[in-house]
């Protein structure tokens, strides 16, 4: 079974990385979980969510401060690592190799061993500190890919657009999907 690294800080959007678990319990991937503390206050304060069915959704739980934990070690194989969502101060820890936590270091580590590392920021506005921060894990090999909303895909409702973010997530893994209505669906759909 592949494994794939799923961190969660403690920026807004929580309910992205909450469905992003649900979707990946229901595929063939074991799923390692690690979140700041933050997160938990997130999790509280924009769902009804309880961390501890948060967590639940993931097959291992790695504490935010074990350094040791497998998924900081290279020779722990996965198939990437998606933090979603994350917090300017993780995307500069991350840019700047500042491993104090689990969740940079394991992002480190997907980063060092070539593997794909998809990083969705979460502000807005952002400001020339911020663009740097993302270009500069962009040349490191990592993937951004920030929240934004489209419309191809017609979305009539929030779960439309988390649907479609998540989704776009997991094309970033090749991980088949059916969250919307891809481009190639789309066109036919409308001919």
């Amino acid at each position: 079974m592949e494994r794939i690294v799923v961190g969660m800080s403690g920026a807004s959007g929580a309910i992205l990385g909450i469905r992003l678990l649900e979707v990946l319990g229901k595929s063939d991937y074991e799923v390692h979980l690690v979140m700041s503390k933050s997160t938990e206050k997130t999790i509280k304060l924009e769902t009804d969510w309880k961390v501890e069915d948060v967590v639940a959704l993931a097959d291992v739980e790695h504490d935010f401060r074990d350094i040791g934990a497998p998924i900081a070690s290279g020779s722990f194989r996965t198939r990437g690592m998606v933090i979603l969502p994350c917090s300017m101060k993780t995307m500069s820890a991350l840019a700047n190799s500042f491993n104090t936590n689990l969740l940079i270091r394991a992002a480190d580590v997907t980063l060092k061993e070539r593997r794909r590392l998809v990083v969705v920021p979460r502000e807005s506005p952002l400001h020339a500190g911020h663009l740097d921060l993302m270009a500069k894990v962009e040349r490191l090999r990592g993937m951004i890919l920030p929240p934004f909303m489209t419309f191809y895909h017609r979305p009539k409702t929030i779960d439309d657009v988390i649907n479609h973010l998540v989704g776009k997530v997991l094309d970033c893994f090749h991980i088949e999907n059916h969250l919307f209505d891809h481009w190639g669906e789309i066109t036919t759909k409308n001919k």
